[in-house]
This record gives C-alpha cells, structure tokens and sequence, in this order.
C-alpha cells in the first residue's frame, strides 16, 4: 500500500498480533490496543476477524492495567519511604 496505510492488526515494528501478549511492554501493548479499537470502530473487519480482534483487545487491556498496577506500586513505595529512591524486590 503505497499511502503508508497497513491491514487492520498488521506488525508495526516491535509489537505483532500473533506476539505473545505478556512479553510486550506497555507501550507497545497500548499501541496495539488502539490500533485494535480504531480497526473496530471503522466496522470495515468481517466479524471472525472482528472477535478474534476484540479478543486480542481484552489480552492487551488486561496487560496493561497489570503493567499500571505494579508500576503504581512501585510509586507507593517510592512515596511511602519519605520520596527517597531505594532500590527493593518488586515481588
């Protein structure tokens, strides 16, 4: 395609649909995640493809609200110790 525009769900760069889920970074998971919604909300997808989208969605969402939370933990303990970086297990 010749005007820089790709098929719904294809790889664009780091982060592929057929990339295992938990090894994306946030970044590269939310990316996906609003390529997946854009694609959706145009309607154009046949529905096999669109649940199989939607499903590849909830996989993402759910990878990045994990991300969210141990960073926000990870934030709580920097609040907690007084606002000194100290570096602990996350686990």
């Amino acid at each position: 395609m010749s005007d820089g525009a790709r098929p719904a769900g294809a790889p664009t760069g780091g982060a592929g649909p057929d990339q295992d889920v938990s090894t994306l970074s946030f970044e590269e998971a939310l990316a996906e995640l609003e390529r997946i919604v854009r694609s959706l909300e145009g309607g154009q997808q046949k529905l096999e493809q669109a649940i199989l989208a939607y499903e590849r969605g909830t996989a993402l969402r759910r990878h990045c609200e994990a991300k969210l939370m141990e960073v926000e933990g990870r934030v709580a303990a920097i609040v907690e110790s007084g606002g000194t970086v100290t570096l602990r297990a996350t686990d």
